[in-house]
């Protein structure tokens, strides 16, 4: 009798908790390092995220406790490289940037870091909104290294800590501790290692009890308006206005009446 073909574990593990999508790098013996259609994946599962209106939040973590993500695969890009393919720069290929992709996201994004982040596995925790890890974790940008960009990494550092502080990580490509990161501002906290995903979700789904098009609005006005003179930057005027909807006149009601709002979404 026939045994029957094992099946690939996916690349990628999407499930839903609620409100709540989480994504789970799946490629524990390669430290959940991402190739080029793990990228594509991650793309694709928060463009989906996105657009169904029952997801409010997005949580990506890794598998294992090794790494939450290496980075780019270097194995497969050796490859490639050993057989001519030809090589693009980040910003000049067919497909979008994951971590542009992450960075746009309309709804709040979490990283639970369940270990190391570095290089292109750093910059896809950086595109997220929060970021939350274990003491024992790691992080950086050792792209100055092994003769690559940080293309993402060099935009988003500087923008999430002082610029010179940044810009010391990025050249010398060294590595810090988590208590390093949270000092500097990349940490929303550090737990214990086996608290990082409950945790995440915890955080998550309070964010998500919340009017939905309020916390989008928020996400919207905080991060677009941080490149803006302060004046334009209260004009915003972005996607549903909370002000004018129908959440809001229920969650004043809730509140007078003691409950919880029913939230419509608009």
């Amino acid at each position: 009798m026939d045994k029957p073909m094992a099946t690939a574990e996916p690349e990628l593990v999407v499930t839903t908790d609620g409100h709540v999508r989480l994504l789970r790098l799946n490629r524990p013996d390669r430290r959940n390092a991402m190739t080029r259609s793990l990228m594509a994946a991650i793309s694709a599962a928060v463009l989906d995220a996105d657009e169904d209106p029952d997801v409010r939040v997005i949580v990506l973590t890794g598998t294992g406790d090794a790494a939450f993500c290496a980075g780019a695969d270097l194995k497969e890009m050796s490859g490639n490289d050993a057989s001519g393919t030809r090589y693009r720069a980040p910003m000049s290929r067919v497909d979008r940037s994951v971590f542009e992709v992450v960075l746009e996201a309309k709804k709040p994004t979490i990283a639970a870091l369940n270990g190391s982040a570095v290089a292109g596995g750093f910059e896809l925790s950086l595109a997220c909104d929060l970021r939350i890890s274990h003491a024992a974790a790691q992080f950086g940008l050792p792209e100055t290294k092994i003769g690559m960009g940080a293309n993402f990494g060099s935009v988003l550092l500087p923008r999430r800590i002082a610029p010179g502080l940044a810009l010391e990580i990025l050249y010398t490509g060294d590595y810090i501790d988590a208590a390093e990161a949270y000092r500097l501002g990349l940490l929303n906290r550090v737990v214990g290692r086996d608290e990082v995903l409950p945790h995440c979700l915890a955080l998550a789904h309070k964010i998500a009890a919340n009017a939905p098009i309020s916390v989008r609005r928020v996400k919207a006005v905080a991060l677009r308006g941080m490149d803006m003179p302060v004046a334009v930057a209260l004009r915003q005027d972005p996607g549903v206005n909370p002000y004018l909807s129908d959440d809001r006149k229920e969650g004043i009601r809730a509140r007078l009446e003691k409950r919880k709002p029913v939230w419509r979404n608009c």
